[in-house]
Parts: structure tokens; sequence; C-alpha cells
């Protein structure tokens, strides 16, 4: 065993990410008879409450947390995975990529109102864009409010009655034992996913190659890390970020799907979504590849949503 006696595990401060990181740390202590401590981090997105695309995205929620491990504060770093930057990082590698959640998004609206049975002119709360093209691609008369903050405080709007409604993660409200809070789980249909929603991220220096091969061993689920790997490339692909409304999900196929007769391998079927911010215009386009071949599935997916015109839409979006 070439993990140290105690793993310092860094992660977020919030407590959705102290849990998801505690998921992490029971796991490897139980694996690898090692003890956990977790080190949790404010980041420069939890110290602010202005939109993302005002304040670097996505990022702003990994670049101290990952510094914890660069600097030697902690051995691994835990993050939502939809939180990573599509760029590289040579200082860390991911060694990880745990079983997903399910990554389906989650309605929760006063009166239990499902999405479809909200009164015109509603308000729905949500910070991402992504989410309120989608929305109002099917609802055009509800009304998008702009909130950020987390999982409790977006609850507490809608008890409060600040908003009629929220639009969360799945995995976060099941990471929180919030389930019974749902109004409706949103089909992907109704609301196709961020690129890697439900999925963590485990991280450590690049130099700790054991300790990385320890941690890959006991937590890296291969179909996941396959799927958010196609979903990442296909982000990566139209290089958009989280200031423009993209979605993305990969499953393993299903038995029964009509595959090319050369597909012994396991196979994914990817699905690409991108949005005008208003929900007038939306892209959405079905792939299926070879699992070991998911990065290349996502950016040929990209592709062809770029040549139907996803780059009109992405740079629709004022940053």
């Amino acid at each position: 065993m070439t993990a140290p006696a105690t793993l310092r595990i860094a992660t977020r401060a919030s407590r959705l990410a102290r849990a998801q990181a505690q998921t992490v740390a029971d796991s490897l202590a139980a694996a690898l008879g090692v003890e956990t401590d977790l080190v949790p981090i404010t980041t420069s997105g939890d110290r602010s409450s202005a939109p993302l695309t005002e304040i670097g995205g996505q990022g702003v929620f990994v670049g101290a947390v990952r510094q914890a491990v660069v600097d030697g504060a902690a051995e691994l770093a835990v993050h939502s995975l939809k939180d990573l930057p599509t760029g590289s990082d040579e200082r860390v590698t991911l060694a990880a990529v745990p079983v997903r959640e399910n990554p389906a998004d989650c309605l929760i609206s006063a009166g239990d109102r499902p999405l479809d049975e909200l009164a015109a002119g509603a308000r729905i709360g949500t910070g991402s864009l992504r989410r309120a093209a989608q929305l109002l691609a099917r609802r055009p008369e509800l009304a998008v409010a702009p909130i950020r903050g987390n999982v409790e405080t977006r609850l507490a709007k809608v008890a409060a009655g600040d908003v009629d409604a929220v639009v969360l993660a799945r995995a976060g409200l099941a990471r929180l034992n919030l389930l019974s809070q749902v109004t409706e789980e949103l089909t992907f249909d109704q609301m196709l996913p961020a690129p890697g929603q439900g999925a963590l991220a485990v991280e450590i220096a690049s130099s700790s190659t054991s300790l990385a091969a320890d941690v890959a061993a006991v937590l890296d689920d291969p179909a996941t890390h396959a799927a958010v790997t196609a979903e990442r490339a296909l982000l990566a692909g139209l290089d958009a970020g989280c200031s423009s409304p993209v979605a993305a999900l990969a499953v393993t196929a299903p038995a029964g799907l009509d595959l090319p007769a050369d597909s012994a391998t396991a196979q994914l079927v990817l699905t690409g979504l991108v949005a005008s911010p208003d929900g007038c215009r939306v892209l959405r386009l079905t792939t299926c590849g070879p699992a070991a071949d998911a990065c290349r599935l996502g950016d040929r997916l990209a592709q062809q949503l770029l040549a139907d015109g996803a780059g009109e839409l992405t740079e629709a979006v004022v940053p």
C-alpha cells in the first residue's frame, strides 16, 4: 500500500461539497486502511454572488481547491466534475471518476406543480444559462429569475415566495438527503444535463503516480469515466463553457440498439444540445461510438453541431 497513513482531501467548504468529499474519504478509508481528513476551502466562486459569467465560469470553484494539492496542503482534491475547466493542468492528474449519480435535473415548486402545469409568468430560479434556455424553449411564457447560492438557499427562496420554483441537480439533492423536496424529476427530453453533471472528479498531484494508481483502483468507474470524457470533449470542441447554454449526456448503449456490425466493444450513445439564451433556437444531435474512443466521439459531435450553426448560438451570449 503506497498511500500515506492519513489522506488529506481538499474540497469546497459547502455542505454539499463536503458530503461529496466524505463519500470519497469513506471509500478510500475502507479500501486502503488509512485515516482521512477533509480540508475545506472557500473559493472565489463561493465568496461572490455575481453570475458565473461575470466572475470567470466554473473554474472559479476549482482553482483554490486544486492549488491545495499542488502546494502539498492535501493529497487529493474532490470536485463536482461539471465544474472542471476543459483545459488541462499539467500540475494535477484526474486519478478517478467514481460511479455517477443520476445526472437528471429536478424541479422544486410551490404547491408541487410540475413544469407543464406552472402558470404563465411563473418565476423559475436558476443561475444556469443551460437550464434557462431549455426551460424557455419548452415554456416561453415562463420568467427566469437569475439566482445563485447553495442548495438550501435556493430551496429557501421557493419557501419564502421569492420564486415560484427552482431547478436543481438531482445528484446534489440525493447527496444531501433532500429528494423529498422534489416536485418532478425532469426527463432528459425536457432538460438535458450539463456535461459531467452528477459525477465527481478526484485529482492528485501529477508527481504522485503511486497514489494515483491506488485511488484509481478503489474509485474509478470506467463506464462513468468514458461517458464524462465524451461529454467534456463535446464541450471543448464547441469552445464553450458556463457562459453558453450547452448540454450533453453520454450513456452506455442499451440492449437492442441498432449498432454497426463491428461494434463488439462497449458503445456510448452521446447526445449534445446547444441553444440560444432565449430558447428560441435549439440544436440537438445524437451519435454513437466506442467507449474506448470517447474523446473523439465528443469532438465529432461538436463538429456536427458547429456545422449546423452552434457557433452562432454560443457567440450570441454576452460574456
